[in-house]
């Protein structure tokens, strides 16, 4: 009996700390990152990097999968039950995915406007190109062949994998392990902070850590009410696929 108070602690220590093991990860992929450009000779900021998280998010989630994975099992469940995949259920997770597609981008776009409005004010809609959109001379200039070689990765690898990985990671294990408001608010946190990695300027990396924050927020709260990881997987790999293709495309088209 002696044994159950500790391997529960255990759990909530885990639940806890592998949201933030993967966000440095993901720091440490984005710093190799920049040190491969610049090894290359090419561009190695923030706004570079960030162009090239669909390709350093590659290893970050197979990663992330094995550790969730062994660490579940562990505790004698599967990451596909977790998951809640069931053929007969998914056109209704299809369409609960939609929905909360347009439920969560409200307060997103809204978290994003007002962060804007914050910082710039009266001058928040014109200051939109210089937070989001970095000079062309910044980002690497790989050519038309690497260009064709990372759309094909955002579409068969990297929004199909990171997708799942993220919503197993924050959603399907931590938010049910830790009690409280906690298990909304920890995961929801580090969901946010790994995003600030993406960003095209240190402004950008702000306003971006509070709309993420506020789309972890949302996420949390319909996992709490649905019990279901499915439909938010179905929503995270829509948005994945619609957002990260153009911005991986167009520099290298705009080159």
């Amino acid at each position: 009996m002696s044994s159950r108070p500790a391997i529960s602690l255990q759990r909530t220590a885990l639940a806890a700390t592998l949201p933030f093991a993967r966000v440095a990860l993901v720091a440490v992929a984005a710093l190799a990152t920049m040190g491969v450009l610049a090894f290359l000779g090419q561009p190695a900021g923030i706004a570079a990097a960030g162009s090239l998280s669909a390709l350093y998010l590659l290893p970050v989630n197979v990663i992330t999968l094995l550790v969730l994975r062994r660490v579940v099992h562990a505790e004698g469940a599967t990451l596909r039950a977790m998951l809640g995949f069931d053929r007969a259920r998914l056109g209704r997770d299809i369409l609960w995915g939609l929905l909360w597609i347009m439920v969560l981008y409200v307060p997103f776009a809204g978290a994003i406007i007002g962060t804007m409005f914050a910082l710039y004010g009266a001058d928040t809609f014109v200051s939109f190109e210089a937070v989001f959109a970095p000079d062309v001379s910044e980002l690497p200039q790989l050519g038309t062949v690497v260009s064709i070689v990372f759309a094909v990765m955002v579409v068969l690898s990297f929004a199909p994998l990171n997708a799942p990985t993220e919503e197993l990671l924050f959603r399907g294990y931590s938010q049910p392990r830790l009690r409280g408001a906690l298990g909304i608010l920890l995961p929801s946190f580090a969901f946010a902070l790994q995003h600030v990695f993406f960003a095209s300027t240190a402004v950008g990396m702000l306003v971006l850590g509070v709309a993420f924050f506020v789309w972890g927020l949302g996420s949390a709260l319909i996992f709490r009410w649905q019990r279901r990881l499915m439909p938010l997987v179905v929503a995270h790999l829509v948005v994945n696929l619609f957002t990260s293709a153009p911005a991986l495309i167009l520099p290298f088209v705009l080159s």
